[in-house]
């Protein structure tokens, strides 16, 4: 009875529209077989180098030429390869089976070498790299998607152009603005500003409106304890000033806490790691982990701040620089919003020159430029003491992927720090944001501006 192995292999050789779409999803580890795994290595080797499939006769003169088998192996290799012949079957049905075998391969290739992790034999990868580990191994898949035709799929792309894009929306008119709608999943958006300005004071209200939209929110903590950032998001949705709490009797608190209940069906979960101690990999345990026991799945993730967390591919004391690690951290949790299809916020710190700079610009990010560079949206927060006195915060965009940067390029939103909350201002404080010298272009004279710009085209 033919093995698996041994119909993939000749399947690979006597087949070249199956060899062509299984060798990028087949690892040689796959073959636990040593003369399996060098059959296939050579399969591989000659389809690369003449990118077509080998013959029976080239493969048995690629393995005599191995200085690395023993002589019984070879004489094993050659009775193999004289029984070549081609498999009898439908293609569909080969595809399936080998796309079967792969997965459990890979599976019981992760379930081993997470064995050997928690036994401590590894010298590269800790117990935090499980998760990821066995995750990628469930994720194995034969995609038949090579990529965006353009003409072929055309109506494809009209279709996505018209689609409706599920995002979260602010509870703020110009962060609606500038976002077309609110934010979409599968986003990294970072909040840029100096220490005190109101960083955490942002995310916690924007966790705020979003657990009323009936979401559910996940907010990570690397610096403030959860009470703290539970008493911010108290001051908020409760309408008390967060030095009053301490005083609420516990009977009207409870009632607050009960009307808050039943005007939404989202759920709210602080979690707090220590400072620089937890990366991707602990963030995505935690989310398993709140799946598993409270049936809870976030629509939305705050994490505070992204400077202070660790890098999952970098391990703490290797002397790696500040640019390469905040990069890192910043794709990791990009990658985290990709993998749970949810928008992700964090914040970051401004530079010293930033810092109480009335113009922050995107190059006052602190310790690494790849952040920016990562992120889908970048607003720098701006307090003056001019904008405290008014009781206003200037959000000044850096980075735009929803819109265009150059629309709505500095506004003005409300801040009353007592009850840590954000408000839209009246018309008349936008009114007086200047940029280049110019007024901004009300929403209707910039639309009517994009049309005529449009109608000027001309299409042939």
């Amino acid at each position: 009875m033919d093995r698996i192995e041994n119909l993939i292999l000749r399947s690979l050789v006597h087949n070249e529209d199956y060899s062509r779409k299984v060798i990028p999803f087949i690892q040689p580890e796959y073959f636990q077989d040593s003369s399996d795994r060098v059959l296939f290595e050579e399969i591989g080797a000659y389809m690369t180098k003449y990118n077509t499939r080998p013959t029976v006769e080239a493969l048995s003169i690629e393995v005599d030429q191995r200085l690395d088998l023993a002589e019984e192996q070879v004489k094993n290799l050659r009775m193999t390869l004289s029984d070549f012949e081609e498999v009898t079957g439908t293609d569909d049905w080969m595809m399936d089976s080998t796309e079967n075998w792969c997965k459990k391969q890979a599976i019981y290739n992760a379930l081993m070498e997470s064995v050997s992790i928690a036994n401590g034999d590894s010298k590269t990868k800790s117990e935090d790299a499980i998760p990821s580990i066995l995750s990628e191994a469930l994720g194995v898949s034969f995609d038949a998607n090579v990529g965006h035709d353009y003409i072929e799929n055309a109506d494809d792309r009209f279709a996505y152009y018209h689609k409706t894009e599920d995002k979260i929306p602010f509870d703020i008119e110009m962060l609606n603005k500038i976002t077309q709608g609110g934010l979409p999943n599968k986003t990294l958006n970072i909040a840029l500003a100096g220490t005190g300005v109101g960083k955490s004071l942002f995310m916690c209200h924007v966790a705020a409106s979003t657990l009323m939209q009936g979401k559910n929110v996940l907010y990570i903590t690397c610096e403030m304890a959860e009470e703290k950032i539970a008493e911010r998001i108290d001051a908020n949705l409760l309408n008390v000033n967060i030095q009053d709490l301490k005083e609420l009797p516990k009977t009207m608190f409870d009632n607050k806490i009960a009307k808050l209940a039943n005007k939404t069906q989202g759920s709210l979960v602080i979690k707090e790691y220590p400072t620089a101690s937890a990366h991707s990999g602990h963030f995505k345990a935690l989310l398993n982990e709140l799946k598993l026991k409270k049936n809870f799945t976030p629509d939305m993730i705050f994490i505070d701040y992204l400077n202070i967390c660790a890098s999952s591919r970098i391990r703490a004391g290797s002397n790696a620089n500040s640019y390469t690690l905040v990069k890192s951290i910043a794709e990791e949790l990009r990658g985290l919003a990709v993998e749970f299809n949810v928008p992700i916020v964090s914040a970051t710190q401004t530079t010293r020159s930033g810092y109480g700079n009335s113009d922050v610009n995107i190059t006052d990010t602190s310790e690494s430029f790849g952040l920016p560079a990562t992120a889908d949206l970048m607003v720098a927060l701006i307090s003056t003491e001019e904008l405290e006195g008014l009781g206003q915060i200037m959000v000044k965009q850096l980075k735009n992927r929803y819109n265009d940067l150059n629309y709505l390029k500095r506004f003005v939103v409300g801040i009353d720090r007592a009850k840590m909350r954000l408000y839209d201002c009246e018309q008349s404080a936008q009114d007086d944001i200047m940029d280049s010298g110019e007024e901004y272009e009300s929403e209707d004279r910039a639309e009517n501006t994009r049309k005529e710009k449009f109608a000027k085209l001309n299409f042939s």
